[in-house]
Order: C-alpha cells, then sequence, then structure tokens
C-alpha cells in the first residue's frame, strides 16, 4: 500500500469535494477503523444537512481540493458568456458526459455544462432530467462562486443570472 500525500487543510477552511461541491473543514480527528487508526477531515455539507469524513491521506486523490482563486471564477463567469456548444450526440451519452463535468469538482466544467443547458424564455423547455443536470451545475457554481467572493449565494446566483441573461441580449 503506498502513502499518499497528506493533503494540507485545516479546519473551519472551505473545500470542493468533487461529488458534493462545496463544504467546510469541521474537524480534523482520529477514529479506528478495522483496528487501523485514521485521522479524518470531517468536513459539513451545511445546505444538504451532511457531514462527510475523509481519511486525510486520501483528500487529494479522491479530488478534494481548495476553492478555486478569484481568477478562475472570473475564467468560468467567462465561460458562461460563451455559445452554448450543444453535440448532436444522443442525449444520455451528452447526460453522462455533462454528470462527468460535474462530479469532477471542476469549476470551468461545470461552467460549461450551465452554459449548454442555459434556456432563455424564448427557447424550447427543458426535460426533467435536463433540468435536474442544470439545476446540479447551477447550484455548484454559485456555491463556488459565493464562497470565493465571500457573497452570500443568492448575491452569487444573481451574478450568476445576469452573466446569463447578458449572453443572450
Amino acid at each position: 500500500m503506498t502513502k499518499a500525500k497528506k493533503a494540507d487543510f485545516t479546519p473551519n477552511e472551505f473545500v470542493v469535494y468533487p461529488a458534493h461541491g462545496v463544504g467546510q473543514i469541521v474537524s480534523i480527528e482520529s477514529q479506528e477503523i478495522a483496528g487501523i487508526s485514521l485521522e479524518l477531515f470531517v468536513i459539513s455539507f451545511e445546505k444538504d444537512k451532511m457531514t462527510l469524513r475523509v481519511p486525510t491521506n486520501k483528500a487529494t486523490e479522491v479530488g478534494m481540493r481548495s476553492l478555486s482563486s478569484p481568477d478562475i471564477v472570473s475564467k468560468a463567469m467567462g465561460t458562461l458568456k460563451g455559445k452554448a456548444k450543444v453535440k448532436r450526440a444522443m442525449w444520455s451519452r451528452r447526460a453522462q458526459e455533462y454528470e462527468q463535468k460535474i462530479n469532477s469538482g471542476d469549476l470551468i466544467s461545470i461552467a460549461e455544462v450551465v452554459r449548454d443547458l442555459h434556456r432563455n424564455d424564448d427557447q424550447r423547455e427543458q426535460s426533467y432530467s435536463e433540468r435536474q443536470l442544470y439545476e446540479a451545475a447551477l447550484e455548484r457554481l454559485t456555491r463556488e462562486v459565493a464562497a470565493v467572493s465571500g457573497a452570500d449565494e443568492v448575491e452569487a446566483a444573481r451574478e450568476v443570472g445576469e452573466v446569463l441573461i447578458s449572453r443572450a441580449a
């Protein structure tokens, strides 16, 4: 068994866990599991009312990362302004790709999903699964934008919404 590099995260720090989005490290605790003592990050996802425990030596391996820099956030906002790139593949294949992008934890990939699935009022209605993916991506994006800028989620959602609307105009 190889020793993975221990991540440098501290309590009260906001982090991004790929499958769940932005969470806050509540503490670092030791637990004995199956006779092995493990050091764990305890991450709270307030909005989802969920607590996740991640072994400290596996955190970077599973893709846990610090919040994006303001520079990456502005690149993601720039991505939103671009023209939607909708492939002509079958919906099931596209949906799978969108799901992978959302769960990658990469802010720019998430912004691409939001951009590609965003609908204006005058466009055709979204299917249920399209709307689910769009809302999941939008929520991840706004949570990280809010955490990086220090604003609340409502303000971040308004900011993202304005960028999407300005694209249509």
